[in-house]
């Protein structure tokens, strides 16, 4: 094999590309500005809009309770809650966010409480909506509330103790600090996305140096030069895998800066950095994501060219991109999902075990074993991927497909 020969494909393949805005958008612009309008864009708005709920006095609506003075006066006074006149169609209300919950006051409440009887006050909210999901909250704590108020009235009323029917408490402690469970989020959440705009920064170089020669008619006057085919397609692979991996470094450099900032924010504020606030990333964590991503960006950059070679056009090549894209968006779904934890199978499935070394890494956990695992399994796939390309370029039936 002559190196020298592949690094003159690369050369100037790499020159061809660096003169195409697009492959400058998608390699150094997009995971640049990305990640940055993601963090502050969406997740400012998210922080907004759930202070601007929690803030709000949920509209509910108090269904009977007629018969209950004492209980409706109540309601009346608190501050936390503002009751509207009860209606028929409350479900339909709800449902479409005219009022944010409902509750359903039993018959004689307020004599049943005097008389020791128990009863049941129903609660209706929207599930998966937030402000539905906080006016019911606060619902039923008005109600928890006003039980406690009248386990102690009846104590006192006894003259007996207010821990009388608590003989005993419980307390859960966490053994691992937060900083674990947020980073075990974190650590699946980044890796994956990450993967996801290397994928994103291979996509057009992989597209444009095989069908885009197609259509251009260039692979013709190419495949004549004296340079082995194999040669050619490490070139044009090593170019391939630049653009992901030089993708995949900036999302990360992106990442760490905005994080480090946002510490030195809170700090010039004077808010004290808590393991909540950590989040798991550190300069070795992120180290560590880039070396696992080497051979995953190898692996990406290997596929999307065998796909683009397949392809007889470009636009065939880019309808191939979105099963492409699935191939690294379920690992990422499947990692999330609760129960996944990294064992020996699963270190050797391509993606998802990369994913899920990186969610243990980010929670300050390093599985040396499994990591090591990982990695070489990552890396023969990526070589076999390679070596399904270059099997690929050699065959006349798949280059001049009609």
């Amino acid at each position: 094999m002559s190196w020298r020969g592949i690094s003159i494909v690369y050369r100037k393949e790499l020159v061809d590309s660096l003169r195409d805005w697009r492959t400058i958008v998608s390699m150094i612009v997009l995971p640049l500005l990305v990640l940055p309008l993601l963090w502050l864009g969406v997740g400012g708005a998210t922080a907004t809009t759930v202070i601007k709920a929690a803030q709000e006095v949920p509209q509910v609506m108090v269904i009977g309770g007629e018969d209950s003075p004492k209980l409706m006066a109540a309601l009346q006074k608190s501050s936390a809650l503002k009751t509207i006149p009860p209606r028929d169609d409350f479900a339909n209300l709800i449902t479409n966010k005219v009022i944010r919950a409902a509750a359903r006051i039993p018959e004689d409440f307020d004599s049943a409480l005097e008389n020791g009887q128990t009863k049941t006050v129903a609660v209706y909210h929207l599930e998966g909506d937030m402000k539905s999901q906080m006016g019911a909250e606060r619902l039923e704590r008005f109600f928890r509330d006003l039980r406690e108020t009248t386990v102690r009235d009846r104590l006192q009323a006894l003259n007996l103790p207010a821990n009388f029917t608590k003989p005993f408490d419980t307390r859960r402690e966490n053994v691992a600090p937060q900083r674990k469970a947020l980073g075990e989020f974190i650590g699946s959440v980044v890796p994956w996305f990450v993967m996801l705009l290397a994928l994103t920064g291979a996509v057009y170089p992989a597209i444009d140096l095989t069908t885009g020669e197609k259509e251009r008619g260039t692979m013709e006057t190419l495949l004549c030069c004296p340079v082995p085919r194999s040669h050619l397609v490490l070139g044009k692979f090593l170019l391939t895998f630049t653009s992901a991996i030089v993708t995949a470094a900036l999302s990360i450099c992106s990442i760490g800066g905005m994080y480090f900032a946002s510490q030195k924010f809170l700090i010039s504020k004077g808010l004290p950095l808590t393991d909540q606030l950590s989040l798991g990333i550190s300069a070795k964590s992120l180290l560590a994501l880039f070396v696992m991503l080497l051979p995953i960006a190898m692996l990406l950059s290997a596929v999307q060219l065998s796909v683009s070679l397949f392809a007889k056009s470009v636009r065939e090549a880019q309808s191939y991109f979105v099963p492409v894209m699935l191939m690294v968006i379920m690992p990422g779904i499947v990692a999330m999902m609760p129960g996944v934890e990294l064992n020996t199978g699963l270190a050797l499935v391509p993606l998802l075990n990369a994913i899920l070394g990186m969610k243990e890494i980010f929670a300050g956990t390093f599985h040396w074993g499994y990591l090591c695992l990982i990695f070489l399994s990552s890396c023969l796939y990526a070589a076999l991927a390679l070596a399904l390309a270059v099997a690929m370029f050699k065959r006349e039936s798949v280059l001049f497909r009609s």
